[in-house]
């Protein structure tokens, strides 16, 4: 009973849905650990092709899937010195995948036992999905796709949050009533693109906090 009293606290009793983003939120990510990567590679101001908060075109076209994993490798490769391997390349680029935390899935595990429908809803692409899956693997045996209702990925349905659409598409798609959908992730440009059409939302500033929530 100390769980659920605490749960309510936390979380509006209106709430019937979770929307989860990934990376930062369920999967340990280091945006630092890629820059630095490239930056060993030979891009010496790789921070201001690519950060959390914003991103050049070549990095938007694959994460709506208008370009192949190759393409974007070749494209990197053109600002690296000659010589470097695509290898290399999926390697930095993968850099910031860590681990998941088994504490996350249980977390996920636990609400849906609780009758709360959850989904995932995350800007990714096909090179980074591996790798987060294989992550994934590591802690737990039961797929990605068993646990949520249904996972949304941007380079999958061609649209990446902010936009306010994506956020549209999913509650048509699933017929979740916005102000009875909470949103939760760890970037803030995200959190206002999903308010806009209004949806609750959390704004993770630590992964811990995600269990303090739900605690």
């Amino acid at each position: 009973m100390l769980v659920l009293f605490y749960f309510y606290i936390m979380i509006d009793k209106s709430v019937k849905a979770v929307i989860f983003d990934f990376g930062g939120v369920i999967i340990n990510i280091d945006y630092h650990a890629t820059i630095e990567a490239f930056k060993a590679l030979g891009i010496a101001d790789f921070e201001s092709m690519y950060t959390q908060a914003q991103q050049s075109d070549l990095f938007n076209q694959i994460e709506i899937g208008e370009i192949s994993a190759q393409r974007f490798i070749n494209g990197i490769l053109d600002f690296l010195p000659a010589g470097i391997s695509p290898n290399k390349v999926v390697s930095a680029w993968n850099a910031m995948i860590k681990d998941v935390p088994i504490k996350a899935i249980d977390l996920l595990v636990e609400l849906k036992k609780k009758g709360y429908r959850i989904f995932l809803l995350s800007n990714t692409n096909e090179i980074h999905l591996e790798a987060a899956i294989r992550a994934w693997e590591k802690t737990s045996s039961q797929h990605l796709d068993s646990i949520f209702n249904a996972v949304y990925l941007s380079h999958k349905i061609g649209m990446r949050k902010p936009n306010k659409h994506v956020f549209d598409f999913v509650c048509q798609q699933e017929n979740l009533t916005p102000s009875e959908t909470l949103f939760i992730d760890d970037s803030i440009q995200h959190i206002e693109g999903a308010a806009s059409i209004g949806l609750q939302t959390h704004h993770l500033l630590r992964q811990e906090d995600l269990y303090t929530l739900f605690s």
